[in-house]
């Protein structure tokens, strides 16, 4: 009995498993299928090199990190599927995900518009240190998700859930938001644009505001959460803020 009930369970996580995977493969085909379009409409054409080298670095590190994850952490990927305006509890945040989703996506599109009009001049070793850039901030990223396998898409605490101090977190409180903030301010360079740039300032403007507003809610909700404030003093950039 105890051996049939042991196979159940295994069935039962397999397909679990099996259907997060498809899931979570799924959307991430339709978010590359969709960044395809914001990046190459605006731009009314296909002669746009810069725009293919980001979507491919783009595309192959978003699978990477999602593949290596199903495989190592599942919970994590069923973490961050959970994201976006209508999955924050507290209206502040669904305002502060809006404007971000609403600078991303500008982000995306003005590069195009910018192709199609001459608008910038980026010069060639310019996109190719902005994309080394995009690069490093999605390593950064994966680093992050190494550590702490509760780097949820939304700001909210786990049962059980412990301040991790290793790895990133040992040089920034917000290693993840550092990640993220470096791939876009480096987006409008990697895509050609300069015109851009405000677009990502703004964006990081934004994280800010996030990454605030949850060192007070974790500072209320997440035991020892201070002391580690004390022990590193900088959120986003070592050795300055």
């Amino acid at each position: 009995m105890r051996q049939e009930a042991n196979a159940g369970i295994c069935v039962t996580q397999g397909k679990a498993v099996n259907a997060l995977t498809k899931k979570a493969l799924l959307r991430l085909l339709w978010f590359q299928a969709v960044l395809a379009v914001l990046l190459f409409l605006p731009a009314w054409s296909l002669r746009f090199w810069e725009a293919w080298v980001y979507w491919v670095i783009f595309s192959a590190s978003a699978l990477c990190i999602t593949l290596y994850f199903l495989k190592h952490d599942p919970a994590l990927i069923e973490r961050r599927m959970t994201a976006g305006p209508g999955a924050e509890q507290e209206k502040s945040q669904k305002i502060i995900q809006a404007l971000a989703s609403v600078l991303v996506c500008a982000i995306f599109i003005v590069p195009g518009v910018d192709h199609r009009l001459h608008w910038s001049s980026v010069p060639t070793p310019v996109v190719v240190l902005a994309d080394v850039l995009v690069v490093a901030g999605f390593l950064t990223v994966f680093r992050v998700f190494q550590e702490n396998s509760y780097a949820a898409g939304t700001v909210r605490v786990e049962a059980h859930q412990q301040v991790i101090t290793t790895g990133p977190y040992q040089c920034v409180r917000h290693p993840m938001y550092a990640g993220a903030m470096l791939l876009f301010l480096a987006t409008p360079l990697a895509l050609g644009s300069w015109w851009t740039l405000p677009l990502a300032l703004a964006l990081g403007g934004v994280i800010v505001a996030r990454l605030r507003e949850e060192e007070e809610y974790l500072s209320k909700n997440l035991p020892g959460y201070d002391a580690y404030r004390q022990k590193v003093q900088e959120r986003l950039i070592p050795y300055i803020w």
